[in-house]
């Protein structure tokens, strides 16, 4: 049975499909990749399996389980977790104490052991702290552990949003676009740190612009084009897709 399970699933925006009727299926433990020009859908597809929107129609299944409507962190405690665009990075905060937000769900939230500080809760957040330092060397970024998040350049607080996905535990983690706004060096270092995640036993869902990097590291490739599935395969079979190629390039290319 395929981890990640997804039939027909559309969501209308008005008078806008956003997505269409899309289906796939992602086994455990591989890297499956989303890719397709601008404004295709890939990122709205994420938010529909990650509980950000609720779907107009279809289905989603985790391990069989039906998971379409159920909210973020209903997902987070089935072992879902999920990186954005956009930097979602507490920069008042150090490095270390983002990451060990990650493991909140795994936190015991009584407020009178809170209070009181009672000794096992004050054990297990040295725990989780440690926890927190193990997965920063993980990701490469042991040098900023006690660093503040505003002082960090801007490739290493992408590897720090991707630990503290990690410190979740997750069975699937979402990346999207984990190499944008990042320079040559910094997106070979996110390339090998998805390949690491993956040989954790951890499946990678990807959507990514550089194509190198997809070509590199997918197992499987889905292809949208104005909220449709335009394509599914392996990077050797979508790379000469003529469907593709018209896509990206124009039907005349």
């Amino acid at each position: 049975m395929a981890l990640l399970e997804v039939k027909d699933l559309s969501i209308h925006f008005g008078g806008v499909k956003a997505v269409q009727n899309v289906s796939f299926s992602i086994d455990a433990g591989i890297v499956y990749s989303v890719i397709g020009p601008n404004g295709a859908g890939k990122t709205t597809l994420f938010n529909l399996i990650t509980g950000v929107y609720k779907p107009t129609t279809g289905e989603i299944r985790l391990d069989g389980e039906a998971i379409h409507g159920k909210s973020p962190n209903e997902l987070a405690e089935r072992g879902m977790a999920r990186t954005f665009q956009n930097l979602q990075i507490c920069m008042n905060m150090t490095a270390v104490e983002n990451v060990m937000v990650g493991a909140h769900l795994r936190l015991d939230r009584n407020l009178f052991k809170a209070a009181f500080r009672l000794p096992a809760l004050r054990r297990r957040d040295a725990e989780v702290r440690e926890e927190a330092i193990q997965l920063m060397q993980f990701v490469g970024l042991e040098a900023y552990v006690n660093e503040r998040a505003d002082a960090m350049p801007y490739g290493a607080l992408k590897r720090l949003e991707i630990a503290r996905a990690l410190a979740m535990k997750p069975r699937i983690i979402f990346l999207d676009e984990p190499a944008a706004g990042l320079n040559p060096k910094e997106t070979i270092e996110v390339d090998h740190l998805v390949r690491k995640v993956a040989d954790a036993g951890i499946t990678v869902v990807l959507v990514e612009h550089d194509m190198k990097m997809v070509m590199n590291l997918s197992d499987r490739i889905l292809v949208l084009d104005y909220g449709k599935k335009l394509a599914e395969g392996t990077g050797e079979e979508i790379r000469n897709n003529p469907d593709v190629i018209a896509a990206y390039l124009g039907t005349h290319a």
